[in-house]
């Protein structure tokens, strides 16, 4: 059986409130070290999720103030989910195919982490290690001679 999202999800994901500002957000994106924060509740259990871009092309950029605009309203949506048993060839695959950086992992109506492009491309080459390694320890067959 192949990787599935659980097995290389960061389950450590920021979770913020849509009424949130955008200055808070960021000062919370940067204490924890995350490009990214996900918008928990709602209707559904991911509401949308804000990046980096998302900041400073919708706020910072056109010259709004970065208190005063929630980031229910900037944030990107619909979010694209998987689950934790995706296999992991599915989720690079739609992440390639919707040109996103970042796909949320849910369990039922429960976050529970994030994959992004960072953590598609370690695990690639962890991939790429191992199949070198198979390679370096295949020994051909000699050459036969003809006796």
């Amino acid at each position: 059986m192949g990787l599935r999202a659980k097995d290389i999800m960061d389950p450590t994901i920021l979770t913020v409130a849509a009424d949130l500002n955008v200055l808070e957000c960021a000062r919370l994106m940067v204490d924890h070290g995350s490009g990214c924060a996900v918008i928990a509740g709602g209707d559904a259990p991911v509401g949308g999720i804000v990046t980096e871009h998302d900041i400073l092309a919708k706020v910072l950029a056109v010259g709004r103030e970065p208190a005063n605009v929630p980031v229910g309203e900037i944030a990107s949506t619909p979010v694209i989910t998987c689950g934790r048993e995706t296999p992991m060839d599915e989720v690079a695959a739609t992440m390639a195919a919707r040109h996103i950086r970042r796909i949320v992992v849910t369990h039922g109506d429960h976050i529970v982490g994030i994959i992004t492009s960072r953590h598609v491309l370690a695990m690639f080459r962890r991939y790429v290690d191992e199949l070198s390694g198979d390679i370096a320890k295949f020994e051909p067959n000699p050459p036969t001679t003809g006796i």
